[in-house]
């Protein structure tokens, strides 16, 4: 039996989701839709248009610039701005605070004034002229000029920090607008193209997209720091993102874009005051007292979808910890690495490129191998489950990473680099090459673990709190900085083994205390989707 919370999904409920899918072609050119048919037997994830892709892109192009400049943030402010490790890492997980805290403005603006597409471009731009600025600063001319340092924080906290967040908080969200929600035939007599898989499929496709820029990105501009200058390798991601740009802009007049909702916030803030002062007893869920209101700004629609997000918060609630061991990667993954043996070729920073490399491989396996059969299996795989699988995943890569962070401490020549005078650049008797493992599984955990986030962020919230939802689940993300920023307090030798080992139990810890609290979860999105139906 399904649990007794997901009773709450009336036929008030199946209004609200027929209400959310727009069926009208009108918006989608070249699109025909329609409801589930009656001779349905099985599902199956459409193709995604040229509109979508572009949006992907897009995407593509601005994953690059971000992770092909701040891939190199560690080393360039230890190495060339002459900041201890601790410092460094600390300045890196700011990067990453600002980039995920300005999400919900970036929400904000879309949602309420400007819409999706136009804050996009709008911080776009931001992000842009961010990318000039480090590249300005990072020239010899400015580093022995002193604005170094002053330049890196007012191009990263000023610029790229305001315009990842605004783009993060609605572009994955754009996406999803732009799959005509509904059923197509197919040549194949009860077969039909299911909007829901659709989107699934766009979603991962999006997150592939952004480990191909990662992976072009990080693989690129370490090179070109190593061989040729920082200003040189800070630039090419400005010039690939503003390409990047001109072709989303290009696609504005075939763009789905809803117009922006107004003030949705204030609106949420005065239905949830309205139904704690008129709670009645017998309430499946304490907003229930919000329905069948007609004197009010909101409608039922909107409070049942109220009501998939606040539980949506619930889950996004275990993210931080998750988070908090993947930036592990961009900083004390990349500190371990440099006390290993490694050749003389390799920038230690770019191991970073088998994380997205395992991902642009993986993802397509997932999606038309792994996830199909698991479903004609019967074997559903929820979200709940999913995001489970992926925190397990993430705790067994870092149980190998304190692991060898404690074989590093026993090999020669300066074990665990607590001994006196300890040469710059200093590396113990073991391959780097070891490495690959960790960055490997984390790939694999995002699979399950973020992506799903982000699915589920787009199909919980109702057509208003789209972004704002989307910009709820990436804030988890500022959590993880922020412990970051914390531990890294800790992040020197031989203090950090601790740091590695705390992170990895706490998340195992987390991992089962999120399965026992919201297993059910499962049932009640099920029961939701066969609402859709």
């Amino acid at each position: 039996m399904l649990d007794s919370k997901a009773d709450s999904f009336s036929s008030t409920e199946k209004a609200i989701n027929e209400a959310d899918n727009d069926f009208s072609t009108s918006k989608y050119k070249d699109v025909e839709i329609i409801e589930q048919p009656a001779d349905m037997v099985r599902g199956v994830a459409g193709k995604l248009s040229i509109w979508t892709l572009l949006v992907v892109v897009m995407e593509l192009c601005e994953r690059f610039a971000y992770y092909g400049a701040s891939l190199m943030f560690n080393i360039y402010l230890q190495q060339i701005l002459g900041r201890s490790k601790s410092e460094a890492v600390a300045l890196n997980r700011v990067n990453q605070f600002m980039a995920y805290a300005t999400t919900i403005l970036g929400a904000i603006i879309a949602d309420q004034f400007l819409g999706k597409f136009k804050t996009i471009v709008l911080f776009g731009i931001v992000y842009l002229i961010g990318l000039v600025v480090l590249a300005i600063s990072s020239a010899d001319f400015s580093v022995e000029g002193g604005f170094g340092l002053p330049g890196f924080c007012i191009a990263v906290f000023a610029f790229i920090g305001f315009g990842t967040g605004g783009i993060k908080s609605n572009v994955s969200a754009f996406m999803a607008e732009q799959i005509p929600l509904g059923y197509r035939a197919t040549d194949t007599p009860g077969v039909y193209e299911d909007s829901k898989l659709t989107t699934e499929r766009g979603f991962r496709y999006f997150y592939w997209s952004i480990n191909v820029g990662a992976f072009a990105g990080m693989l690129a501009c370490p090179q070109i720091a190593k061989n040729e200058s920082y200003a040189i390798a800070y630039m090419l991601p400005a010039i690939v993102f503003f390409i990047g740009i001109i072709a989303f802009v290009g696609g504005t007049k075939r763009f789905v874009k809803k117009k922006p909702q107004g003030t949705v916030l204030i609106k949420v803030w005065r239905c949830m005051r309205y139904a704690r002062k008129h709670k009645r007893e017998g309430q499946s869920h304490w907003l229930d007292s919000s329905l069948g209101v007609s004197d009010q700004e909101w409608n039922d629609e909107f409070v049942v979808g109220l009501q998939r997000s606040l539980r949506a918060c619930k889950v996004f609630l275990f993210y931080p910890i998750y988070w908090s061991v993947y930036g592990n990667m961009t900083d004390l993954l990349i500190n371990q690495g440099l006390i290993m043996r490694r050749p003389s070729w390799l920038s230690v920073d770019q191991l970073n490129v088998v994380n997205s490399l395992v991902l642009i491989v993986a993802i397509p396996i997932f999606d038309n191998f792994v996830f199909p059969l698991l479903r004609r299996m019967g074997f559903r795989m929820g979200p709940i489950v999913r995001i489970t699988t992926g925190f397990t995943i993430a705790v067994c890569g870092f149980i190998y990473v304190t692991i060898l962070q404690k074989v590093i401490y026993t090999k020669r020549p300066y074990f665990d680099f607590t001994g006196e005078d300890i040469p710059e650049g200093a590396a113990n008797d073991i391959s780097v090459w070891l490495q690959v493992v960790p960055y490997g599984i984390i790939a694999i955990s995002e699979i399950f673990t973020s992506v799903t986030g982000l699915e589920f962020a787009f199909s919980q919230a109702p057509a208003e709190l789209k972004s704002v939802l989307t910009a709820v689940y990436l804030f988890t993300n500022c959590g993880g900085s922020l412990i970051g920023m914390i531990l890294g307090i800790w992040s020197s030798d031989p203090e950090v083994l601790y740091v590695f080992a705390a992170q990895t139990i706490i998340l195992g810890i987390l991992a089962i205390i999120f399965y026992i609290c919201f297993r059910h979860y499962d049932n009640i999105v099920a029961k939701q989707e066969q609402f859709n139906s």
